[in-house]
């Protein structure tokens, strides 16, 4: 996308320096319990895979993350706003073309988890409208296919339809290894579809735990 550079991954200061804010924000906003936090790879590039639910879920995700920042990719089209750029950005977030083949933006999130950094990725590639998960798209399996990546399986679970005050659990599972997920180099394009709907489907085991006793 013109005007986005991808030509270098970065981490700023700003990231980090903000998640206090985010947090006293999600405190005034919802009732957030964070579980399996341990499950986190403290090193090492991997992908993470949620559910989605509403615009903010990078936020949520990204606030329990204490040692880690999670780089995401957001629709072309909310880069187009200098504002919203500039905070998408600074958080790591990088535009891609929905519906289409960005080959640019792909090729950044391969890149992501290759060198190291966690890449954030919705498998169903836009925010349920009944607040359960869905289907997922053969992406987030040609990604960890590219890149050799294990998966970390994460669920975002509200019993009351995301609404203010609201009670969400976050719930991380364990890591899936790229060996698990039953795709190589010569994967078909059915492979890589079973290999999406295996991923959604530990995330939506997770999801089924619902809110924490």
């Amino acid at each position: 996308m013109k005007g986005f550079d991808y030509s270098e991954i970065k981490e700023g200061k700003f990231y980090d320096r903000m998640r206090p804010i985010g947090k006293i924000f999600d405190k005034l906003q919802y009732k957030i319990e964070y579980v399996g936090l341990e499950n986190i790879p403290k090193e090492g590039g991997f992908i993470l895979a949620s559910n989605h639910m509403c615009a903010l879920d990078p936020v949520f995700i990204a606030i329990g993350m204490e040692d880690r920042q999670l780089h995401f990719m957001g629709k072309k089209e909310l880069f187009e706003n200098k504002i919203v750029k500039f905070f998408l950005t600074k958080f790591n977030g990088f535009p891609i073309v929905r519906g289409g083949a960005d080959s640019e933006a792909l090729n950044y999130a391969i890149r992501i988890v290759k060198e190291g950094y966690v890449l954030g990725i919705f498998p169903e590639g836009t925010r349920s409208k009944d607040y359960k998960p869905g289907r997922a798209k053969t992406g987030v399996a040609v990604i960890a296919k590219e890149a050799k990546a294990d998966i970390l399986p994460v669920s975002i679970y509200s019993s009351d339809e995301m609404k203010k005050h609201t009670k969400l659990t976050i719930r991380f599972g364990e890591v899936i290894p790229y060996e698990k997920l039953g795709i190589n180099d010569d994967s078909s394009k059915e492979e890589l579809r079973e290999c999406a709907q295996y991923v959604m489907s530990e995330i939506t085991e997770l999801w089924g735990k619902g809110h924490c006793e």
